[in-house]
C-alpha cells in the first residue's frame, strides 16, 4: 500500500493561489474556493483508491500570523463534508516545500515502515482513484514514479526510498527530481501527465478538460466541476472567462 500525503493548506483569501486572483478573473476570495475544491477532489480521490491518504497541511507557526489561526480545524471542516471518513492528519515539517516533502516521504519510508510513500499537489483536481493505483503498481518495480504537471512542475511524486530533497522541486522541478533520483542510483518511472493550478492559464486547461469530459460523459473531479459550474467559468480565445 501506498501512503498518500496530500500537503494542504487551509483555503483562505490571500492564502492559496494568490497568483491565480492575479492572472484571471477571479477576485482572491474565489481562489479560495477554487483551491477547496480541488483539495476536495484530491483527498477523494486517494480515499477511493488502494493507497493511504495522509493530510498533511502547515501548522500554525509555519503560516503568516494573520492566516494562523486553527489550520488543521478549518482543513478537517472541509473534508469532513466529503470524505466518508475523518483523515489521519499530520503537521508539515521544514522551512520549503521541498524540505517538508521530503521530511514527510522520509519519516513514512524510515519510521513508519511503509512500502511506498508519495506526495500529491493539491491542486492536482483530474488525479482520479485510477491514477493513484497506477502509481502503486508502478513503485512495485520502481523507486521513483512521477507524474509531471505544466512548465515542468510535478503533480505528483512516490518513492521506495528516499533521495536528497533539499531543493529537489527546483524549477523545473519533473527534472531536479529526475536528476535527484538518478544521483541516488534509483531508476525512475513516468504517470501521464496531470495538470495543477497555480495560474489563469493552469486553470483554463482544467476547465476545458472538465468540461471535455463531462460532455463525453466521463468521470470528472466531483467538486471542482460544480465549482465550475457555478462560477460559469469556460475558456473563449485561450482565455478564461466566468458567465457569473
Amino acid at each position: 500500500m501506498t501512503t498518500v500525503a496530500v500537503l494542504a493548506d487551509p483555503p483562505r483569501p490571500g492564502l492559496v493561489l494568490s497568483k491565480l486572483g492575479e492572472t484571471s478573473p477571479l477576485s482572491p476570495e474565489d481562489a479560495a474556493d477554487c483551491y477547496e475544491a480541488m483539495l476536495a477532489d484530491t483527498c477523494l480521490a486517494v480515499s477511493r483508491s488502494g493507497g493511504e491518504l495522509l493530510v498533511n497541511y502547515r501548522p500554525a507557526e509555519l503560516l503568516p500570523d494573520e492566516h494562523a489561526a486553527d489550520p488543521e480545524g478549518e482543513i478537517r471542516t472541509v473534508l469532513d463534508g466529503v470524505l466518508d471518513e475523518s483523515p489521519r492528519m499530520e503537521v508539515q515539517v521544514g522551512s520549503t516545500h521541498a524540505a517538508r516533502v521530503g521530511n514527510t516521504i522520509t519519516h513514512l519510508l524510515e519510521s513508519e515502515d511503509v512500502a511506498s510513500a508519495a506526495a500529491l499537489s493539491p491542486t492536482a483536481a483530474l488525479c482520479f482513484r485510477t491514477h493513484i493505483d497506477s502509481a502503486a503498481m508502478k513503485l512495485r518495480n520502481t523507486p521513483v514514479v512521477l507524474s509531471p504537471s505544466t512548465d515542468g512542475r510535478v503533480a505528483f511524486a512516490g518513492f521506495t526510498e528516499s533521495i536528497d530533497f533539499d531543493g529537489a522541486y527546483d524549477p523545473p522541478a519533473v527534472e531536479t527530481l529526475a536528476w535527484r533520483a538518478g544521483d541516488a542510483g534509483l531508476e525512475t518511472d513516468f504517470l501521464p501527465l496531470l495538470p495543477t493550478v497555480e495560474t489563469g492559464a493552469d486553470l483554463a486547461t482544467v476547465v476545458s478538460l472538465v468540461r471535455a469530459r463531462r460532455i463525453a460523459d466521463r468521470i470528472v473531479p466531483p467538486n471542482t466541476a460544480a465549482w465550475i459550474e457555478e462560477e460559469g467559468l469556460r475558456v473563449e480565445n485561450g482565455d478564461l472567462v466566468s458567465n457569473r
